[in-house]
């Protein structure tokens, strides 16, 4: 049988196939009123699909724990439950068909406020829904970035406790995984990396003062996240620098932490927290990382980065570089990827009744 198409069981939750999609924003909710953050037909439509499509597990796109925690005022949230009502309508259908539902919990710390990427992913100010960005210390994302204002100890256990909250609110849509998000240069991951934390009291300095909030964060989630279910921790595995920046050894480090504190997986990226860095871009350039960190630690991994055909995953899966592969663009390109991927491979999948006629 087919690596990739073999079920992956984490805690009580069975996964039918390795074939994941990651948390791919769409930046389609409403900026505000009654229905901001809410996801709405777009969205229920897009995640249907790739769920009729066979794919194993859906991560629902980073969601914001605030709306301050969002990345532009165009993202979802699940800060209150008029949210959480409509999120139910699209964890019941993925379960329809045999998707396991997750959601990515985010907070955007200094790149939050932005446009959406097709209007230029400019910062935006009130006069276009936006807000004045958090981070861990009063430093620019990058040029033409507002400098964001320093978290106090108080604010940072603010967002601690809106993790929590978040994470509740999630159980009671239906979803089965939750994810923390650490990587691209998010919030968590500008407490992680020295490039952008330059604080000098115990949320700073150190590795193990950089790490503090994130592991704060996974403790408070981990509480109210019932011990039955998944979760997950993405993360940026480096800052692309040559020094002072998160590196692969800080990940390999981190994973034994992350895992020791009941995170269930690593959802291993890079890059993202700082600008103007280059990136050597390519066929499952981000493989090595998720293999490093699953080769050294017992904690499981998912890989991502230009991931795109068959053999290709079911070689990643079966050389054990990792558990589990996510798909971004190339599921948005191909929503029955996985219907394809099994057919080529020899694999089984999840076929709606409606498609019989195209097995």
């Amino acid at each position: 049988m087919s690596a990739l198409f073999e079920p992956y069981a984490l805690r009580e939750v069975t996964i039918p196939n390795r074939v994941w999609m990651p948390p791919m924003c769409q930046y389609s909710a409403a900026p505000e009123g009654p229905d901001a953050g809410a996801p709405n037909d777009w969205h229920f439509a897009h995640y249907g699909a790739r769920a009729a499509g066979g794919t194993g597990l859906i991560v629902v796109e980073a969601t914001g724990v605030s709306p301050e925690g969002r990345i532009s005022p165009w993202d979802l949230g699940i800060w209150n439950d008029a949210q959480v009502e409509a999120f139910r309508r699209i964890t019941r259908f993925l379960v329809s068909q045999g998707t396991v539902p997750a959601i990515q919990l985010a907070h955007a710390g200094r790149k939050a406020s932005t446009d959406r990427p097709w209007k230029g992913g400019a910062p935006v100010g009130p006069d276009s829904y936006g807000w004045q960005p958090v981070a861990p210390s009063a430093i620019p994302f990058a040029d033409g970035h507002p400098a964001p204002t320093e978290l106090t100890v108080d604010g940072i256990q603010e967002v601690v406790g809106q993790f929590a909250d978040a994470a509740r609110r999630a159980l009671a849509a239906g979803f089965e995984i939750a994810e923390i998000h650490g990587a691209h240069g998010y919030l968590i991951n500008e407490f992680l990396s020295p490039h952008s934390n330059h604080r000098t009291d115990e949320y700073g300095g150190s590795y193990e003062n950089r790490t503090r909030f994130a592991l704060q964060v996974v403790d408070a989630v981990r509480a109210v996240w019932p011990q039955d279910k998944p979760l997950f921790f993405r993360i940026s595995a480096t800052d692309w620098l040559e020094k002072d920046g998160w590196t692969a050894d800080d990940t390999v480090r981190f994973a034994a932490d992350l895992k020791a504190h009941g995170i269930d997986l690593l959802d291993v990226s890079t890059g993202g927290n700082a600008s103007g860095v280059h990136i050597p871009v390519g066929p499952g350039y981000q493989v090595p990382f998720a293999a490093r960190v699953k080769a050294e630690t017992s904690l499981p991994v998912a890989a991502v980065g230009l991931i795109t055909e068959a053999e290709q995953a079911e070689k990643i899966v079966a050389n054990d570089e990792a558990d589990a592969v996510l798909l971004g663009r190339e599921l948005l390109r191909n929503p029955s990827w996985a219907r394809h991927a099994a057919r080529e491979l020899g694999g089984e999948v999840h076929v709606p009744d409606q498609y019989h006629r195209s097995v």
